[in-house]
């Protein structure tokens, strides 16, 4: 049918619109020599995670869609590669989206703790760990913890063992997103304390008849005063309560599109092996590759924040013509 190609074709555009976009961003790392340092490195690992979903994960996705019933037909060895690949770069996705939230959390909040060494050293810690723990989820179905293939109803899935279940989706969901949320949360509540502070502390200049009466008796207290008011008192918002309020807007709506995108997923996926439900597979289909669109939407935010990507873009663009 028509609305069939229309969906399908939507599908293909997002698979390459995820995969130039991403691919872009990290073009851009490498050849700018301002981004090889903190938090580019955590951008860096966040595209590499969704270039990867989108090379090896999206266009299988997209075959198993278009066979009939949703069956694979493709092998019980590439069934395993695909699942494999599918649960490694989206849970890696998924935590360098709660890494880059942290080091925002940090560099707000522990400025003077959290200097550019500790930052580079945390933040290398943070994408090791990333890749391991994606790696060890994605790997435990290979080592006989549940079964992937089926071959009498040529089914390719993530391994449906209740236990596995559990622990799969706590490490690669439910977990960053108690993280993320306590993340935002906190940030929210550092801004609003600094901004809060700052107009507690701000000092008003005197009146112009208070300011002369008391020049005609102790001229040094006027001049301290007068600059006072021009040291503290302030029309507009700081450079910090910019960056503050910045990097909020910035992580709420990362985490806000990164809930919306895989929530739906997650629960049915805790859900469906718990109770046995049978959930219709065109809704699977669209939790997932809801929660595959996510990749597309990482770098878009990220970038949209920050005006050196914009001018790193321009200038590529200009270099290449």
């Amino acid at each position: 049918s028509i609305f069939t190609v229309l969906i399908l074709t939507l599908l293909v555009l997002l698979t390459v619109a995820t995969f130039l976009w991403n691919l872009l961003v990290l073009a851009t790392i490498l050849r700018v020599k301002a981004f090889h340092r903190v938090p580019h490195n955590l951008v860096a690992s966040t595209a590499v995670s969704d270039v990867l979903v989108a090379a090896l994960v999206m266009p299988l996705s997209l075959v198993k869609e278009l066979s009939a019933g949703r069956r694979w037909r493709l092998g019980r060895e590439l069934c395993l590669v695909w699942v494999c690949f599918d649960v490694l770069c989206c849970t890696a996705s998924i935590w360098n989206v709660t890494a880059i939230a942290l080091d925002r959390y940090w560099s707000i909040t522990r400025q003077l703790q959290y200097t550019l060494l500790a930052r580079r050293r945390i933040s290398n810690v943070m994408i090791a760990l990333t890749w391991l723990l994606s790696a060890a989820i994605s790997l435990a179905p290979l080592l006989g913890w549940g079964e992937t293939y089926s071959p009498e109803q040529e089914r390719c899935q993530v391994s449906q063992e209740p236990s596995y279940t559990i622990v799969s989706t706590g490490g690669a969901f439910y977990l960053p997103l108690c993280v993320v949320l306590f993340v935002y949360w906190k940030i929210y509540k550092a801004s609003k304390f600094h901004m809060g502070g700052r107009r507690r502390n701000a000092v008003l200049p005197l009146p112009e008849a208070a300011q002369v009466k008391e020049a005609s008796q102790e001229p040094q207290m006027v001049f301290t005063a007068r600059r006072a008011a021009i040291t503290f008192q302030t029309d507009g918002e700081t450079w910090r309560e910019q960056k503050e309020k910045k990097a909020a807007l910035m992580v709420g709506i990362l985490i806000g599109v990164f809930v919306l995108c895989w929530i739906p997923f997650f629960i049915t996926e805790l859900i469906s092996p718990l109770c046995s439900c049978n959930i219709p597979p065109v809704w699977k289909s669209i939790f997932l590759w809801l929660g595959y669109s996510n990749s597309f939407f990482n770098p878009l935010i990220y970038t949209a924040f920050n005006k050196n990507y914009n001018n790193a873009f321009k200038n590529l663009f200009v270099k290449q013509r």
